[in-house]
């Protein structure tokens, strides 16, 4: 079953580096956890399977957002090497339509494709058209990248409401906030990235990171071995909820 949100982590700001703890805005705003959503599947649902169940498997999604940029080739072949399929909430103004490559490559090797918004406006402070503007222009521009719409959105420092969540289901997305995020934003320190998300890794948990600041890519190696030592399969966010599918604009978190 849904259940009320209390608060969501913190992200990225626009021009900023600080920590924010937020709420989420709207008092009928609910969020579903993933293994709700994967017990509440009709028996003839049809969301596709990862290389492991997850209603039997202990998953964990690997998230990325704000790219991509410079680093995320790189990540890329990180993520190739150990066999890991991620996911990427890409920003569209000076992101996909400066890397148009890094997005095809990101499609081309079966990571999930996500929205991030055009240009990191705050969503809640925005009026219906400019919400609609701020995730549209993204589609838009992802589509004409790869040839498909993403069906996934990360709203910018997880801050939602009916609002938000209204433009979104019109325009197919689904909301993915996250139980595990590293700040890595505030700190270059690799390390500290890694114990970061381990702290928190939990079984069905969505971990954020940024593919954009220079700790966090060389952390992943790390982050990622250390979760397969742990038993954990880690997954893109369909794969964690099949065989549900993401429901246009539902607010998911773990």
């Amino acid at each position: 079953m849904p259940r009320k949100t209390k608060s969501v982590g913190t992200g990225l700001a626009v021009a900023l580096v600080t920590a924010v703890t937020l709420t989420l805005t709207g008092c009928s705003i609910q969020t579903t956890a993933p293994g709700s959503a994967r017990g509440d599947a009709a028996s003839d649902a049809k969301g596709s399977f990862g290389p492991v169940d997850c209603r039997k498997a202990k998953c964990i999604a690997l998230t990325f957002d704000a790219g991509p940029g410079e680093d995320t080739p790189h990540l890329l072949d990180i993520l190739k090497e150990k066999k890991v399929h991620a996911t990427f909430f890409l920003l569209g103004k000076n992101h996909v339509l400066k890397h148009p490559d890094t997005v095809r490559r990101i499609e081309a090797e079966g990571h999930e494709v996500a929205n991030h918004t055009w240009s990191h406006k705050i969503l809640t402070d925005r009026k219906p058209a400019d919400i609609r503007a701020e995730l549209e222009k993204t589609q838009d521009a992802i589509a004409k990248i790869t040839g498909k719409k993403p069906r996934l959105m990360r709203p910018p420092q997880g801050r939602t409401d009916d609002t938000v969540s209204g433009v979104s289901k019109d325009l197919g997305l689904s909301q993915i906030l996250w139980s595990a995020t590293a700040k890595d934003y505030s700190t270059t320190d690799s390390a500290l990235i890694k114990k970061r998300i381990l702290d928190q890794a939990s079984k069905d948990g969505i971990i954020l990171l940024h593919d954009i600041y220079k700790g966090t890519v060389p952390a992943v190696p790390g982050i990622i071995d250390a979760l397969k030592e742990r038993g954990y399969t880690l997954v893109t966010i369909p794969q964690l909820m099949a065989p549900a599918e993401p429901a246009p604009g539902t607010v998911y978190r773990p």
